[in-house]
């Protein structure tokens, strides 16, 4: 397919250059008054140039790239450490270039037997997915692997050491999370692709004074005996005692994706909350872009967010609370590909919504691209700040 290139080349080359500041972007929801700033703007690693006010400063010359979105570019993409001087230039299409636009996503529409009808029913638009967005989490939406590694320092010319111990902070709290509160000691052997693939194993039982602690759950683990994959059933009760743990997970995600320090003690919170703030400092905003992308999806009628994660069920939704990706997750639209891989997690949202919804995924691994290409699905591949801010841009002007 010719998506990826297309996309990240035409796209994405209109921000070439690592972003050494991206505070104003991240913070700016509005245009400024004018769009007279100047098609350069330097920007130092060290964030003196306001490279947010410049970035939404250059909407004002997007008209002209309508016609042409989709037209591939070979320029190279630049790279820089922090001490390196990078210049950003939104270059004007070439005249010849019109006219060679390739596929776009209506394109994708009619080779998947037409689109939805606009006309929704307005009580039920919600309920009328039209277009499926289908995300990875690390190195796509939050930086986490990439600190422990040091991979994420050494590209971006950061402190090594600093940005390792992030990352030990962060684990440390993604699995005080799981196993405090989420029942990962409890799980971990017996991991599910999505939160109600036990559910038919749930009698309903009001779950307000039930004990986890005492009711036999942890002891059968134990014995070894029945660690269960996915639609795999065991004995009835430990089934049952199975799925009331992944209720109420639900049921704590739905009730604090929206306010995690409620959750944590008062301590643990405040260390939290610090500890996003050093993380969004330390990778220039990464995960703030991300979300911006998520919630323009995620307040359109008719599209959904997706996300599919190698990490475990149990700590892939630490993450999301973590992270405060609630607000543009729901639980049920979050699947580990741990146990069957990511093209079948691609097989079973297909199943779910549908052949005539259009899907677009966006990652950053050679997994994912895989899964897309074999399912026909455009893929929109993330390795740098730049193409966050074109995925953002793509979803704003509604080209995708």
């Amino acid at each position: 397919m010719a998506y990826p290139g297309i996309w990240a080349n035409s796209y994405g080359q209109m921000y070439q250059g690592t972003p050494g500041n991206n505070n104003n972007y991240a913070q700016t929801s509005q245009y400024p008054p004018s769009a007279q700033a100047s098609q350069q703007a330097p920007i130092s690693a060290n964030g003196q140039a306001e490279y947010g006010a410049q970035y939404y400063a250059t909407q004002g010359h997007y008209p002209n790239y309508h016609n042409n979105y989709y037209v591939s570019s070979t320029q190279p993409a630049l790279t820089a450490t922090s001490g390196s001087q990078v210049t950003y230039q939104l270059q004007e299409p070439p005249n010849e270039a019109i006219g060679e636009i390739k596929y776009t996503i209506d394109d994708t529409d009619r080779r998947r037997g037409g689109k939805k009808s606009k006309k929704r029913d307005i009580e039920n638009g919600d309920n009328e997915i039209e277009r499926v967005f289908i995300w990875d989490l690390d190195e796509t939406i939050i930086i986490f692997h990439s600190l422990l590694t040091s991979s994420y320092a050494q590209r971006y010319g950061k402190d090594t050491n600093a940005t390792l111990q992030l990352g030990l902070r962060m684990e440390e709290l993604i699995f005080n999370l799981a196993d405090n509160h989420l029942f990962f000691n409890d799980l971990e052997e017996c991991d599910q692709v999505h939160c109600d693939d036990v559910a038919a194993d749930d009698n309903g039982q009001d779950l307000a004074n039930y004990n986890f602690q005492t009711d036999g759950f942890r002891t059968a683990n134990a014995a070894g005996a029945i660690c269960l994959g996915p639609g795999v059933r065991g004995g009835v009760d430990w089934m049952r005692k199975l799925a009331f743990r992944y209720r109420r997970i639900k049921e704590l995600y739905d009730t604090f994706k929206d306010n995690i320090p409620e959750l944590l003690s008062s301590p643990v919170g405040e260390a939290w909350r610090q500890l996003r703030t050093e993380i969004d400092q330390n990778t220039d905003n990464w995960c703030a872009l991300a979300l911006k992308a998520l919630g323009l999806i995620h307040n359109r009628p008719g599209c959904v967010n997706i996300m599919v994660t190698t990490t475990q069920l149990v700590p892939a939704i630490a993450k999301c609370m973590l992270y405060e990706l609630g607000p543009v997750f729901n639980i049920d639209n979050v699947y580990s590909a741990t146990k069957i891989g990511k093209e079948s997690c691609f097989e079973r949202i297909i199943q779910r919504f549908g052949k005539n919804v259009t899907y677009v995924c966006v990652g950053d691994g050679r997994e994912e691209e895989i899964a897309a290409k074999t399912h026909n699905v455009p893929f929109w591949p993330i390795s740098t700040h730049n193409d966050l801010m074109a995925l953002h841009q793509a979803l704003e002007l509604e080209y995708l």
